[in-house]
């Protein structure tokens, strides 16, 4: 308990440190999708440090209101990316939430799914391997398009949701495990599933290992992954976000490999900018995980970066007008937290699709993980601008290269009946591989 103590005291003096660089400027303000919804100041950036100010004097007296203001935020990271003064705005955040938990704790909800299902790869497996017998009791089909589905009571008490069904075969029971050689690339990498292409999105999972063979990349790619631990860090679990860290970093350093590479904007962002930073109190922890961040790469960047993908003709170049117009959806911890945003776009045009852009197509989608479940109508009504640029621009399909992001798409296209079909930037790639 006293170290315990001592880690949410250093993180105190941590966070003084930081706060200090804020000029309460109000850039942040200009870029929330938060507060462009509500109006409220409370709900931007700027007003969240202003609390955290007198978080020390607001832990005795008010700490479930901080915490309830703290937690209304999407992490996007817009605010991070825009400030002119440089503040570490999600670092900051993400810290105060776990002296937050640390000080009040987790409630029994947060505690059953984060350190009971969570912490446990297998058993969230198995959990999920069960989890569409459920669904086609309590489900009815929403569109056959997006493969989504809807609840057949209660549809108002859930907000109207859409739903992404759940594979009824997950990837690692399709493929359990793998380690190939490296072809004439000489490259090798470490993929890294992550739990939405796992049990949403197998067939795009599956897509990363068929193009990553197709350009004679060996592959290792461990049994037994377990989630990068990002809903746990966002609720304050430290421990839980240590543990699954530990288990992954445990995983991947029995193989050898030159990159670690996922499919999920937000798995890049944690294992590179989160692990290094959270998952390790000690100096050798701390290492270790800053040499895997050090290898980590979101996919597009490893094709277009280091194997050259867009810069030679692997697939075709010219497809015929008749194929789908694509545009492309920026997620937020892919372009305002690692910088990548014309990777997929060389992807999309490298497979041959005629690329359209939409208007602002680095606005928040509205996803935000759990935030959507906590607060889904002002997720909703972000989510509706995107889905509007996203019908303006004419495409047939939005593409996009995070799972999270995609389930929010199925959600906006399927409530509104559009014949919009939404992609991961791989799938497109892969099909252009194997066609």
């Amino acid at each position: 308990m006293m170290a315990e103590m001592r880690a949410l005291a250093r993180m105190m003096r941590e966070l003084e440190d930081q706060l200090v660089v804020c000029m309460r400027c109000g850039t942040c303000q200009a870029v929330c999708p938060l507060y462009r919804q509500t109006g409220l100041e409370a709900d931007v950036a700027r007003g969240k440090l202003a609390l955290l100010e007198g978080l020390c004097r607001q832990l005795f007296h008010d700490s479930e209101g901080v915490s309830r203001r703290l937690d209304r935020c999407l992490l996007c990271g817009g605010c991070q990316a825009n400030c002119p003064s440089g503040v570490s705005v999600l670092e900051i955040f993400i810290k105060a939430r776990a002296v937050l938990a640390g000080f009040a704790g987790l409630n029994r909800a947060q505690r059953l799914i984060l350190q009971t299902m969570l912490a446990r790869p297998e058993l969230m497996d198995r959990l999920f391997e069960w989890a569409p017998r459920l669904q086609r009791i309590f489900t009815r089909p929403a569109s056959s398009l997006l493969d989504t589905s809807c609840p057949r009571l209660g549809s108002s008490l859930l907000g109207g949701r859409h739903f992404k069904n759940i594979a009824r075969t997950p990837f690692h029971r399709q493929i359990t495990n793998l380690d190939t050689p490296p072809g004439p690339t000489g490259y090798k990498v470490a993929f890294f599933v992550g739990c939405l292409l796992d049990k949403l999105y197998p067939h795009t999972a599956r897509d990363v290992v068929t193009v990553l063979e197709r350009l004679k990349v060996g592959v290792f790619m461990p049994g037994g992954q377990g989630c990068c631990a990002i809903p746990a860090l966002a609720a304050g679990d430290l421990e839980t976000f240590r543990r699954l860290a530990g288990h992954n970093l445990e995983l991947f350093n029995k193989g050898r490999w030159d990159f670690l590479v996922t499919a999920c904007a937000t798995c890049t962002w944690t294992i590179a900018k989160l692990w290094p930073l959270m998952a390790s109190e000690s100096k050798e922890g701390a290492a270790a995980y800053e040499r895997l961040a050090s290898k980590t790469m979101d996919i597009n960047r490893f094709l277009t970066a280091i194997l050259g993908v867009g810069a030679r003709p692997y697939a075709k170049t010219a497809r015929s007008q008749a194929e789908p117009l694509v545009t492309y959806h920026d997620p937020c911890h892919l372009k305002k937290s690692l910088g990548i945003a014309s990777e997929p776009r060389a992807l999309i045009r490298a497979a041959g699709y005629r690329l359209v852009e939409m208007d602002k197509a680095d606005s928040c989608c509205g996803m935000g993980g759990s935030f959507n479940l906590k607060y889904y109508q002002v997720s909703k009504g972000i989510g509706a601008i995107k889905r509007d640029s996203i019908i303006s621009s004419g495409a047939d399909v939005v593409a996009t290269s995070c799972p999270a992001c995609m389930t929010q798409l199925c959600d906006l296209h399927s409530r509104a009946g559009d014949s919009v079909r939404v992609k991961h930037v791989i799938e497109l790639y892969a099909k252009s591989l194997t066609s």
